[in-house]
């Protein structure tokens, strides 16, 4: 499920609701139909947050909701059996609409630069790609949630001593390698900052957080001095000639951005993008959930502003793709000047020590399904919902179900029925299994409680959040 933008609110609440109403609907019938038995739903990526949203959505009164009363997810819903659920968000997003890259872009461009660093075709598709991508409204509804508290500040973050490679290592261990002449010699592992979501170069990337020295760019004067600037470059869409030289300037003298300063981020480089999407989406974590502002719909998709509903024989599961590296920060660095040029690119040259480094063509790679972080997917099922806690009030039972990917062994196989990628994961024969046997009645404990290969449950004891 995806929502784009239609630029009348109005319409876009009409849309909305019309296809909230629908969904509803075909529940209720689904219900109805089949002797009472309550239904299994089985959201995938964005859906995901879309029913999250829902499922507050239906209990809330007329207008704003869809007035089913608190008991409606209880009458009907048996599971939600998550597939790749980003519902902490994705790094992936923020490179996207920051420099409307990604890793795949950043590889492209470190193979064939002379294509995309060239105005005719390189720049012109970034530019128009940036300005079809901040209209989709949907796509900062992926922005990361929880700031430093979920994702980790300057020098932490909760994957601390994770590393890319089969035989995970503890931060303090030492790699055994030999010298030219055959004697055994200690390699520290190479530091990993996933906390630094952004980076303006490799060094302050790798560097001690009491070295990274920032200047603050929230207050910052902008300019528009820029080389080439002119009128048709001034796009409400990427509104990056409006920065001038002196908020380019800014945003790269603070170094390295966190969770917690990406959205202040955003707010300065395209102010416009971020009031219309403010209107429909929140990145915080709530204090106090009984707030009555906690009613309004844009709080509604995300799962630390947001009560699950009162449904205690309800199951959530969190159904996803761990193995392959994925997403989770960039090393950035000043674009070369152009014509209505996107002043920020990816540092395709950083490049890790060795074949095992995280870092890998200006992007930190973690676990994940090649998407979503496991972070991402698995924390809210592993500890924010486990048990009664002030986001799961009525003790929903939550599972974790992770899909250790395997590719495929010959041509035959396609995608591969073992495959633990974003969307391949549809496929997985283990997954199938899993959602046959929920629908067909069996509770999480019974398909096996738990299945876990990462370190999901370790990284969520190192979050300090209050449940």
């Amino acid at each position: 499920m995806m929502l784009c933008h239609v630029s009348n609110l109005n319409r876009h609440l009409q849309t909305r609701d019309q296809t909230l109403s629908r969904i509803k609907s075909n529940i209720e019938l689904l219900v109805a139909t089949n002797g009472g038995n309550r239904a299994v739903v089985i959201p995938h990526s964005m859906g995901v947050l879309y029913f999250l949203h829902f499922m507050k959505w239906v209990e809330a009164p007329s207008p704003m909701g869809g007035g089913g009363g608190p008991d409606w997810c209880a009458k009907h819903i048996k599971a939600v059996a998550n597939i790749g659920g980003p519902f902490l968000g994705v790094p992936k997003a923020v490179a996207g609409l920051f420099s409307s890259e990604a890793k795949d872009v950043a590889v492209a461009r470190a193979i064939a630069p002379e294509m995309l660093d060239s105005d005719f075709l390189g720049l012109q598709t970034l530019r128009h790609l940036m300005r079809m991508t901040r209209t989709w409204d949907s796509t900062m509804s992926m922005l990361p949630k929880g700031g430093e508290t979920i994702w980790g500040g300057l020098d932490w973050s909760p994957e601390d001593g994770f590393e890319c490679k089969s035989k995970k290592r503890k931060t303090n261990d030492s790699e055994v390698s030999k010298d030219v002449h055959g004697e055994p010699v200690e390699v520290n592992p190479e530091p990993v900052n996933f906390g630094r979501m952004v980076s303006f170069g490799k060094d302050v990337a790798e560097a001690p957080a009491s070295n990274i020295e920032q200047i603050e760019f929230r207050d910052a004067v902008k300019g528009n001095n820029l080389a080439h600037s002119n009128t048709s470059c001034r796009d409400v869409w990427t509104e990056y000639q409006e920065l001038g030289w002196g908020g380019i300037k800014a945003v790269s003298d603070y170094k390295a951005f966190t969770a917690g300063s990406i959205i202040d981020l955003f707010n300065f480089v395209a102010p416009r993008m971020m009031q219309r999407g403010s209107v429909h989406f929140s990145y915080g974590i709530a204090d106090n959930l009984d707030d009555p502002k906690y009613g309004h719909y844009k709080y509604w998709s995300n799962p630390l502003e947001t009560k699950l509903p009162n449904a205690p024989k309800m199951e959530i599961f969190s159904m996803y793709g761990v193995g392959i590296p994925t997403e989770r920060a960039y090393v950035y660095k000043l674009s070369p000047q152009a014509e209505c040029y996107i002043p920020f690119q990816i540092d395709a040259s950083a490049e890790g020590g060795d074949e095992n480094s995280c870092l890998k063509g200006g992007v930190y790679m973690s676990n994940g399904d090649e998407t979503v972080p496991v972070l991402s997917s698995g924390y809210m099922c592993a500890k924010a919902w486990r048990g009664k806690t002030r986001f799961n009030p009525s003790g929903s039972k939550t599972y974790v179900r992770e899909y250790n990917h395997s590719p495929p062994s010959n041509l035959l196989e396609g995608r591969g029925t073992q495959s633990g990628a974003h969307v391949d994961i549809m496929g997985n024969f283990a997954l199938m299994e899993d959602i046959i046997r929920i629908a067909a009645g069996a509770t999480g404990e019974e398909i096996g409680g738990d299945q876990v290969y990462s370190d999901i449950f370790k990284w969520s004891e190192k979050i300090k959040l209050k449940l």
